[in-house]
């Protein structure tokens, strides 16, 4: 007769048990105070005042684990309106810590404070935190960094050390003052006048080269670099020079590794690579510059960072090697990059749709009473514009789009987006001038809880093809498909992977072209969809999906806070 008490079989069994809790405990809060106010930056051989986070340029990187929750006070000390948003964070049922003006907030007036809180779930990987007011987010932005549970490896060797690496736009001019000057005539913006790592310009620009920002590595050894698009108006080719990159992860979610020597990232994405340091011990250069898939200006400048390996000869004369970046227009490189993302394993794609979207996506003319005076300095007297089905969305100013919904207040807003574009034409192609002015309006797209939805966003050719950025807030989603020219829903769907798709939350339509994504409307709200290139979403490249409550209170939006900004 076996004895009582614990056999060895029972203890390792509680063992492996108690290492599967560990996996899944010890959450923590986290607190934080973010003073957003005015603060001296210098760059390329000047002074500025500039609106930051905490005196920090860039702001603060937030680090958590996945089950950690956040309290985070914003104090406005600047003298503009602002919101923070949490760029990727799913906020279930939680809409209120979302943070774009008048979409799920009314703006923070100078002076006042709102605080943020809002718990990670299920999510690991690398994000961010950016202003989603105006253009504040040019300098107002952070990396947020999501470990695994404790006791959780990642999917991947464990590298030695790892380095956010934030992409920017540097403008020499206040970045409002570009806006309001762009919005007052109707033109283009002044494009930036240099790229950013970690917040500085590098060796290529006037005035930069003492504070170029480097980063040490030992010889043999992996590190990983958090890559974070936080530009606002640019997509960039990023790449480190005689250094292969293995790709793991994308938007905090993990990805099938595989090796390159450049990777696209657009504004609002995030990539983690890991980089081994198997080179001569040398001086390496990371460099990013624009990824232009529009006819239209860029800057055309190029930032750097030191990769320096320890063991280098330390000589004045030795000069970094620097990497071979795409061609600007490289859309080829591009488009290669993106079609390589797989998930790790097979993920549970809906098959069956219940609400099937087709939106195109791209730029347009406002017409002038009164063309070429300074309110209509846009192409032949006109004010450019940006639409979603012919819809150029329209900011509400009296409420925020959620507040409204939740006080049952009307007028705010409408449900009657439409699925399709009202007008069918060849949108790739030569399209006749009678369709490049869009409707400027407030509309919303509903959705029952739990609907399974697909949506094709399809670029356009009026003004210009582009690589469209589309984020959707509060969700991440498939990206089942993607291809150039006109979508065909006869012979298209028969390519998607519904097997290993990657999965995003910001992903472009490919420049004269589309990209099908699949998602679960489980997270009940108002969600901004939007171009992540902030010019085209002040011209409305932008809707919303208003996700209906469902049963219960695990399917229901929570309250408002009793702090929430009134308008």
């Amino acid at each position: 007769m076996e004895p009582h008490g614990l056999t060895a079989k029972s203890i390792l069994g509680i063992l492996i048990l108690s290492a599967f809790l560990t996996c899944f405990a010890n959450a923590e809060i986290h607190y934080h105070e973010f003073v957003i106010e005015a603060t001296p930056v210098k760059r390329l051989c000047k002074t500025y005042e500039r609106v930051t986070v905490n005196g920090q340029f860039p702001g603060p990187t937030l680090e958590v684990r996945d089950g950690d929750s956040l309290v985070i006070t914003a104090v406005n000390k600047a003298k503009y309106n602002v919101t923070l948003h949490w760029h990727g964070i799913r906020q279930l049922r939680n809409p209120w810590a979302d943070g774009p003006e008048y979409i799920t907030q009314c703006p923070i007036r100078p002076g006042m404070s709102y605080t943020y809180r809002f718990t990670i779930q299920h999510q690991e990987g690398t994000l961010w935190w950016h202003a989603h007011s105006k253009w504040l987010r040019a300098t107002v932005y952070g990396a947020i960094i999501i470990y695994p549970k404790l006791g959780c490896p990642y999917p991947f060797p464990m590298p030695t050390r790892e380095i956010p690496i934030l992409l920017g736009e540097w403008w020499n001019r206040n970045p409002m003052d570009v806006l309001r000057q762009a919005t007052f005539t109707g033109a283009a913006p002044n494009v930036s006048d240099a790229f950013t790592i970690n917040g500085q310009p590098g060796d290529l620009y006037r005035c930069s080269n003492k504070e170029t920002v480097r980063f040490q590595v030992e010889s043999g050894e992996t590190i990983l670099l958090r890559i974070i698009n936080s530009a606002l108006n640019q997509e960039l080719f990023f790449g480190v020079a005689n250094h292969k990159m293995t790709v793991v992860a994308v938007d905090a979610a993990y990805t099938k590794p595989f090796t390159t020597n450049v990777i696209m990232i657009a504004p609002g994405q995030t990539t983690n690579v890991l980089l081994t340091a198997n080179q001569p011990p040398a001086l390496y250069y990371m460099a990013a510059h624009a990824y232009n898939s529009a006819n239209a200006p860029f800057d055309n400048t190029t930032t750097t960072a030191i990769l320096e390996y320890n063991s280098a000869t330390k000589k004045k004369s030795s000069k970094p090697i620097c990497p071979q970046l795409p061609g600007f227009n490289d859309t080829a490189t591009a488009t290669a990059f993106t079609a390589q993302l797989r998930s790790p394993s097979k993920v549970d794609v809906p098959v069956y749709i219940d609400d099937n979207l087709f939106i195109t996506v791209g730029l347009g003319l406002i017409s002038c009473s009164n063309p070429n005076s300074p309110r209509c300095q846009g192409p032949n007297g006109t004010r450019f514009a940006a639409s979603m089905n012919n819809v150029s969305f329209v900011f509400p100013t009296r409420n925020s789009l959620m507040q409204a919904y939740y006080q049952g207040q009307p007028g705010v807003f409408t449900t009657d987006f439409p699925p399709v574009p009202p007008i069918q034409f060849d949108y790739t192609g030569n399209v006749s001038r009678g369709l490049w002015q869009p409707v400027k309006r407030t509309k919303l797209y509903k959705l029952k809880f739990g609907s399974k939805v697909q949506v094709v966003f399809q670029d356009t050719s009026i003004v210009s093809v582009e690589d469209h950025p589309m984020h959707i807030h509060g969700y991440q989603f498939y990206v089942v498909g993607s291809g150039f020219g006109n979508f065909n829903p006869r012979t298209d769907p028969a390519k998607f992977n519904l097997i290993n798709p990657p999965i995003r939350n910001t992903i472009g339509s490919n420049p004269g072209g589309w990209v099908a994504i699949r998602f679960v409307a489980d997270n009940p709200g108002i969600w901004l969809v939007h171009c992540h290139i902030d010019a085209h979403l002040t011209w409305g490249l932008a809707m919303a999906f208003l996700v209906e409550n469902g049963v219960g209170e695990l399917q229901t939006v929570q309250p408002p806070p009793l702090d929430l900004p009134q308008c």
